[in-house]
């Protein structure tokens, strides 16, 4: 394949064509006359032929500039449906921040981060798009391009993406009232691991932190699971029904404890403490990224 056309010679000779004078063509392209010979002379030796015919009289095609021509009108409206199309794509992309989060984070914590923001960059900023999901599919999302920035409670973090500690939170150990557990001072770590728990999904920081936690103890889950949700809300629910014990976020049990729904059970020896984290690509977040985060309260 040879080498491809330089694009703005191919434009300054189209303009050439149109206005038969060098000098005009450079006035329509904010340059000067010789600027816009120096292109086509550029493209004449590239391409090995000879395209313009000069004179006093003004500048002509040849023969050969003129099928150039003809052909470069397509090539040059298709660069300019490119170049307005990701002029679109930039300014869609400023009209909206593409967030995603871990369910505890989009659940408990996101509406009134995004409220904050939205406070602060008025209503001439950018609009806020929320999706939940697990950890791991926030990381792929902000991999990916999918999410300008991303919230996780994994406690592992990825090292392909710039992130910084908002926030932390605690696992706690919840029953429905009536269980045995709820009457007990506490249960042991050796218990706990040898019950079937209703837990979040694999990919889940929830669950991630706390088969980290029991591990690191000694004491891994040892029994399967009494059942698995891929919500927050399924497990309080599987929980609340007595299905079994389960592990959930502080931050998503507190009311349900307060109201007496549910009985938070301290586990010997086990205080699993969480960094809830932000993510985004590159090294630095770009401005609307800095400017969501700086607006989201300290330790949350």
């Amino acid at each position: 394949m040879g080498d491809e056309p330089d694009l703005k010679a191919l434009r300054a000779l189209t303009i050439v064509a149109e206005e038969n004078s060098l000098s005009a063509a450079g006035a329509r392209l904010g340059v000067s006359q010789q600027a816009v010979s120096l292109r086509i002379r550029g493209l004449e030796r590239q391409l090995r032929l000879r395209l313009l015919v000069r004179s006093a009289r003004g500048s002509r095609l040849t023969p050969a500039g003129e099928l150039i021509v003809g052909w470069a009108t397509t090539l040059l409206a298709a660069v300019d449906e490119f170049s307005d199309a990701t002029a679109s794509l930039r300014s869609d992309h400023a009209k909206r921040m593409r967030i995603a989060a871990s369910l505890t984070l989009a659940e408990h914590l996101l509406p009134d981060w995004i409220a904050r923001w939205r406070d602060a960059v008025g209503d001439a900023g950018p609009v806020a798009q929320l999706t939940a999901a697990n950890s791991s599919a926030v990381v792929e999302a902000v991999r990916e391009g999918a999410a300008d920035l991303g919230f996780i409670e994994a406690p592992t973090l990825p090292t392909d993406l710039g992130s910084a500690v908002v926030a932390h939170d605690t696992i706690e150990v919840v029953v429905r009232r009536g269980h045995r557990w709820a009457r007990r001072a506490r249960v042991s770590l050796r218990e706990l691991s040898a019950t079937g728990l209703v837990l979040r999904e694999a990919g889940s920081g929830t669950r991630q932190a706390l088969e980290d936690a029991l591990a690191e103890a000694g004491h891994p889950l040892a029994a399967e699971p009494a059942a698995v949700a891929s919500t927050t809300l399924g497990v309080r629910s599987a929980v609340m029904g007595g299905v079994g014990p389960g592990a959930l976020s502080s931050l998503a049990v507190s009311e349900d404890v307060r109201a007496g729904r549910l009985v938070r059970v301290p586990v010997e020896g086990l205080r699993i403490s969480r960094p809830l984290t932000a993510l985004w690509s590159g090294k630095a977040p770009y401005r609307a990224v800095r400017e969501f985060l700086e607006s989201v309260p300290r330790e949350a």
